[in-house]
């Protein structure tokens, strides 16, 4: 068990390592030579590495434009949050080598099913299959299941989710990548769907609809086609605008000594670095880990498709990235005052979730329905991702998790079926 935990806990939840080995054995199945095996391991992990730094400089910057923002504007709630149910998971309820089982069988039930079912999707992002192991197995344990039972529950239905997202959202990445080479391997891939759906409904549905990657510019303004400046032009007066309402006082607690405004611009400079470094990390990897996989697709699962984290897709649809952010924070605004009303708890927009989740389902939405479609799917996918995190209050409330709540649409969803169906039936035995 020693070593099981050991593997779980220090290489499989390291997205990183977990990819790069993936990409060794296929370059091994390959049988390339010794020295392109190391080089596409290497770039591999280098890719992979150099995107989670961008990652971490737009969370960094996003952190602190989310409590200026809270601030700002006078927000009281709860702030959904994944790692603090997985740390109480673990802490207080002894889940721990639970979860981490529970991890694991999620990914053999993902190979077994693409391996002798049609869906040949690899769910290659393996901090979004912890959270999926954290949901299933933190439900499955309040509706009454234990030990094996509780493993297996929890990894065929994470399982399920692994390869099922991936190839529900296919027909929508293949519009946007131009090609089956890879998939989406994110859970809040519900969402999406809804943004698409809403985007489908709302949006231009001709051929020549207008796309947000197309915005005809005067001469005067063609500098922002570059995707870099165009984001800086966004972000900039965003976060002037918030910090200024937030105030000195309180500003200049996080910013130090440094005037606070100063702070605030470079902050929102700051953002725009991390999405630089964070597409030159997609490029690496991606010019790695596809060739790679093809030895894996030969040998262990046939036709087997690579399903990768969010930001790899950004490069295709910069602008709509963008756009999804800033629609979906309206929709996540407008769903926190509206909500309470019908009872439901009031959440905070979560900034993080706002980017990654509300980027992703602008590139849907804009490749669906165009720029209308992407506007009005992305203020009805921030209402839809904040509705979804509070249906779920009250039932962690029940368990002891007081004012906590989840984020991720398919792992909302998968907590959801325990509640609503599996727990039930439990009972009913």
């Amino acid at each position: 068990m020693g070593v099981v935990n050991f593997i779980i806990e220090n290489i499989l939840t390291q997205a990183s390592i977990t990819i790069s080995m993936i990409a060794m054995l296929g370059l091994i199945l390959q049988k390339k030579s010794i020295g392109q095996v190391l080089s596409g391991s290497l770039k591999t992990l280098l890719g992979f590495q150099v995107l989670s730094a961008g990652s971490s400089i737009i969370v960094g910057s996003l952190t602190y434009f989310g409590e200026i923002f809270t601030e700002g504007f006078h927000m009281q709630g709860i702030i959904p949050s994944i790692e603090a149910i997985n740390g109480q998971a673990m802490n207080e309820l002894g889940l721990g080598r639970d979860i981490a089982l529970t991890f694991l069988a999620i990914f053999v039930f993902n190979i077994l099913i693409a391996r002798f079912t049609k869906w040949k999707y690899i769910f290659l992002t393996g901090q979004a299959i912890l959270w999926m192991a954290t949901m299933t197995t933190v439900f499955g344990y309040f509706a009454g299941l234990r030990g094996l039972v509780l493993i297996i529950v929890g990894g065929f239905i994470g399982g399920v989710f692994a390869v099922a997202m991936p190839a529900i959202a296919q027909p929508f990445i293949r519009k946007i990548t131009g090609s089956d080479d890879i998939a989406l391997g994110h859970f809040c891939t519900i969402g999406y769907l809804f943004e698409a759906g809403v985007a489908w409904i709302f949006g231009e549905r001709s051929e020549n609809k207008k796309s947000v990657e197309d915005l005809k510019l005067p001469k005067s303004f063609e500098f922002l086609q570059d995707t870099y400046l165009s984001v800086m032009v966004v972000m900039v007066p965003l976060y002037i605008v918030t910090v200024l309402f937030a105030g000195e006082t309180f500003a200049s607690t996080l910013s130090g000594n440094q005037n606070y405004i100063m702070f605030a611009f470079l902050q929102a400079i700051q953002f725009v670095v991390g999405v630089y470094v964070l597409l030159a990390g997609v490029r690496l990897l991606l010019g790695e880990i596809v060739p790679a996989f093809r030895g894996i697709a030969m040998k262990l699962v046939p036709n087997a498709i690579p399903a990768l984290d969010c930001p790899v897709f950004f490069p295709y649809s910069p602008n709509a990235v963008i756009l999804g952010f800033i629609t979906t924070t309206i929709g996540a605004v407008l769903a926190m005052f509206i909500l309470p009303t019908f009872g439901l708890a009031m959440i905070l927009p979560g900034m993080l979730t706002n980017f990654f989740a509300g980027g992703t389902a602008g590139i849907f939405g804009n490749a669906v329905g165009g720029r209308r479609g992407a506007i009005i799917g992305g203020i009805a996918h921030g209402f839809f991702i904040t509705l979804l995190p509070a249906l779920l209050v009250t039932i962690f409330n029940s368990m002891g998790f007081i004012n906590a709540t989840a984020t991720d649409v398919d792992t909302v969803t998968a907590a959801l079926l325990y509640a609503w169906i599996i727990s039930p039936i439990m009972k009913a035995f």
